[in-house]
């Protein structure tokens, strides 16, 4: 208790002695109710409320109180404690208008004074404020959260240890899920809600100093309660990501405020916050069944990706696939709905980035398409068809498959080309090959379920390569990517046919010619196509060089094929075009025509047994090719002799023209063994032609004819025995020991009458040997497989020495050359210190 001063009189020393008793026993007794006794700040605060609260704020004084604050802020903490005490009476006496003036005074107090010591005000504030959020009136909850909405936009200058914020965010989230029976009322509180939550991320997320607000604990309350009234509102579409200024009805729906709160909150999330703001919205769309909508998820997930900073686009895209795997063995409806949110999340992160882990995205969406296969042909997740296993609905499961392969498609667009590459080498190889990707895991859904994921993940090479752009093909395009590529064109099965040819045209097209060969005919004026050619730059003709006799080759036994149909003759007609076009130069052109008059012997030739349909799809196609090619090369010649071919077909023979072969209803003949003369082209024409522009017609006049390799049986293997028995048949062909063993000899009358009668025990030992041979490669132990090598290696090696002894002579050696014993010079080299110099030459 402070002294007074001596010279004060008895009287006075009495008066300020029970002034300083009483300051801390307001309202105790007789003496609370003596003005003059008061303490001058409570006397401040009491002139504040008017005698009728209807009457409001008494502005006049509150300028007081207000100046006071200022004059002296250490007397914050007690303003602020008998405001507390005043407004908790009034709460408990019913009297809400006085509360409503205190709560304003309060709101005044906060705006005008920014000084060190408000920090002990605040916590009175906030204690009232509590108060009122505590109380089961809607109007003071409303009136609490609308005090702390304007205490969390003051910017304090002094940091607080011991605020704590948890029961706001606990309060708020149960406002947000208010169920009060009027809907005006719930609306407002719901909306209150949603402010008192934006509050509290505004004021604690840059405050290092307060509770972490991206803690679990408190993410798990407040992105729930935005999610809930994100959802009840109708819109089914989200907004773009900087929404323009709404009207004020709209700015008054809870849907509206939901989602500028959300954005606000993912917008202030740094690097290491992304995964806890995210995890929440995962776990409300699966305890919500939301998923299978994908109208609500995919709107909650371009609010995410559309707010977050763009370089954290990745975080939330293998959030997504971590929940993909996670969710493995869900139905294909919940599956599919997270891989729909994935596509759109890809198109939105093309912007930024997709992250350093590419591979990881394509290999986990590889992973769901082989668990969809084979969930589609087992029929449970199991594999095992037991009493209570989930059915699974084959229809689902392809809807899932479209939807990963449009997905792949997607990530892929947000590439450049060089990752685009490695995306397309990782997944073929991906794609199985019976008898070669042993290491991969086998599917229970055995040979069928191989070719369905054969198709699957050549669907998503062609959205991979849809779009591909490159200037130079041979690094963008290597062979261990076209190579295995065009091993699947030689396969029995037509749609993985189809689906390579695709791919091809897509690598190919550079220029979007592709379109434009849509439709074959058998046009008089190629000019309305509107083709756009280039100048083969020499990176093509290097291309080209290394693999156009692959490409023709596989042109040549598509149309062989008799399984080829319209679709494959159309694809193989646009590749010929699309190689004329992007990638020919003389020497290609050339080939293209042999080519084409190869594949028109092909249809001629009845050792092949085609059918009648595939016969005249090649001979329709080859009117088409040659009908543009002889339009590029500008021979007058060259066209003068297609155009009379195709308009004596017109005429006589419909059936060999593309309208004709290539419609609905396709109007073929019954026989084509009369198909000769004038309805064909003629390769001596063609080279007349051709030879008087400078084409090289030495290389024209040779027939094309395709060379069978080990390939063409490869391709259509069954198992890993048969690779091994020919490949083993192979190196025994090549084998220098089979060449020591059966030196040549005279054949004679004896030789021949043996071979005729031994002929039987001559091949039981072809077969015993192959048998032996093909035993030792598969048990011998390696060391003695590494040894027979190294021995044919060290022949190899001796034979070479002997060559170059025989070829290379060593420089000549100033010491002259001496003779051999056969009167020949032959050189020797002479060390330097035995060679003899001129005397003018030494010093």
């Amino acid at each position: 208790m402070p002294l007074p001063p001596p010279d004060v009189p008895a009287t006075q020393r009495l008066a300020l002695d029970c002034r300083t008793l009483l300051d801390h026993r307001v309202g105790k007794g007789v003496c609370g109710c003596c003005g003059a006794l008061r303490p001058r700040y409570k006397r401040l605060v009491d002139n504040i409320f008017p005698e009728d609260p209807e009457d409001g704020l008494v502005k006049a004084n509150m300028e007081k109180l207000t100046f006071y604050a200022l004059s002296a802020p250490e007397k914050l903490d007690r303003i602020g404690a008998y405001l507390s005490e005043r407004l908790s009476r009034d709460v408990a006496r019913h009297r809400y208008g006085y509360v409503c003036i205190a709560m304003e005074a309060l709101d005044q107090l906060l705006m005008a004074c920014h000084c060190q010591s408000i920090n002990l005000f605040v916590e009175s504030f906030l204690k009232m404020v509590r108060k009122l959020l505590e109380s089961d009136k809607p109007s003071l909850q409303i009136l609490g959260t609308n005090s702390f909405v304007k205490f969390a936009n003051i910017e304090e200058d002094t940091p607080s240890y011991h605020r704590s914020y948890d029961f706001f965010v606990s309060r708020f989230s149960e406002m947000c899920h208010s169920g009060y029976e009027d809907p005006d009322i719930r609306t407002k509180i719901r909306m209150a809600g949603i402010k008192g939550l934006q509050g509290v991320v505004r004021k604690t997320v840059n405050d290092e100093l307060q509770a972490n607000i991206w803690d679990p604990q408190h993410m798990d309350k407040i992105v729930p309660s935005l999610l809930f009234n994100l959802q009840s509102g109708e819109r089914t579409e989200s907004r773009s990501p900087s929404p323009l200024q709404a009207s004020e009805k709209e700015k008054e729906s809870p849907v509206e405020l939901t989602e500028r709160c959300f954005r606000e909150l993912l917008g202030r999330a740094a690097y290491g916050n992304i995964k806890n703001a995210v995890t929440p919205v995962l776990m409300h769309l699966d305890n919500h069944s939301l998923w299978e909508g994908k109208t609500f998820a995919v709107r909650c997930f371009k609010i995410i990706m559309y707010s977050i900073q763009s370089q954290h686009s990745h975080l939330v895209i293998q959030q997504l696939l971590g929940h993909l795997d996670a969710n493995s063995k869900n139905s294909a409806t919940v599956r599919a709905g997270i891989v729909e949110v994935l596509l759109e999340a890809a198109a939105i992160a093309a912007s930024g980035s997709v992250g350093p882990t590419v591979l990881e995205v394509f290999n986990t969406l590889l992973r769901q398409l082989r668990l969809s296969v084979d969930y589609e042909l087992t029929g449970s997740y199991d594999g095992s068809t037991n009493i209570g296993t989930k059915i699974i609905k084959a229809h689902e499961e392809r809807q899932l498959q479209e939807a990963v392969i449009r997905t792949i498609g997607s990530f892929a667009n947000t590439l450049p080309t060089y990752q685009r590459s490695e995306v397309m080498l990782f997944i073929m190889g991906k794609i199985p090959v019976p008898g070669i990707h042993l290491t991969l895991p086998s599917s229970d859904s055995g040979p069928e379920g191989t070719r369905m994921i054969q198709v699957m993940l050549l669907k998503s090479l062609v959205q991979v390569t849809a779009g591909f752009q490159t200037t130079n093909m041979l690094t963008a395009l290597p062979s261990s990517f076209l190579e295995p590529l065009l091993s699947f064109s030689l396969t029995e099965d037509p749609e993985v046919r189809l689906l390579v040819l695709q791919i091809l045209l897509s690598l190919i097209d550079r220029h979007e010619n592709r379109p434009k060969f849509a439709n074959m005919s058998s046009i008089s004026d190629i000019s309305v196509l509107k083709l756009k050619v280039d100048k083969c730059s020499r990176q093509d003709n290097l291309f080209m060089k290394k693999h156009a006799q692959q490409l023709y080759r596989h042109i040549y036994l598509g149309c062989k094929e008799e399984s080829s149909g319209r679709e494959h003759y159309e694809t193989l007609f646009a590749l010929l075009g699309l190689l004329s076009v992007e990638l020919a130069n003389e020497e290609v052109v050339v080939d293209l025509i042999r080519l084409a008059l190869a594949l028109q012997d092909l249809a001629l030739s009845t050792d092949e047994a085609l059918p009648v349909y595939n016969r005249c799809a090649v001979h329709a196609l080859v009117a088409a090719y040659l009908n543009l090619i002889c339009q590029l090369t500008t021979v007058p010649a060259f066209c003068q002799h297609i155009h009379e071919v195709i308009e004596v077909r017109q005429k006589e023979s419909p059936y060999l023209l593309p309208e004709a072969v290539f419609v609905d209803s396709p109007k073929l003949h019954s026989s084509l063994d009369k198909v000769e003369g004038s309805v064909l082209f003629l390769q001596s024409k063609i080279t007349e032609s051709l030879g008087g522009s400078g084409y090289n017609t030495e290389r024209l006049a040779t027939p094309y004819v395709p060379q069978y390799t080990d390939e063409d049986r490869l391709s259509k293997r069954k198992s890993i025995g048969e690779t091994i028995s020919l490949q083993v048949e192979v190196e025994s062909r090549n084998s220098p020991e089979k060449e020591e063993r059966t030196p040549a000899e005279e054949i004679t009358f004896e030789t021949l009458k043996n071979a005729i009668v031994d002929s039987v025990g001559m091949e039981e030992q072809e077969r015993e040997r192959r048998r032996q041979v093909v035993e030792k490669f598969q048990k011998a132990p390696f060391e003695e497989i590494a040894a027979h090598c190294g021995a044919r290696a060290t022949q190899l090696q001796s034979k070479l020495n002997q060559i170059f002894e025989i070829t290379i002579r060593p420089p000549p050696s100033p010491s002259g050359t001496i003779s051999s014993g056969y009167g020949q010079s032959q050189s020797r080299s002479v060390p330097i210190y035995e060679m003899k110099f001129p005397d003018l030459c030494v010093y």
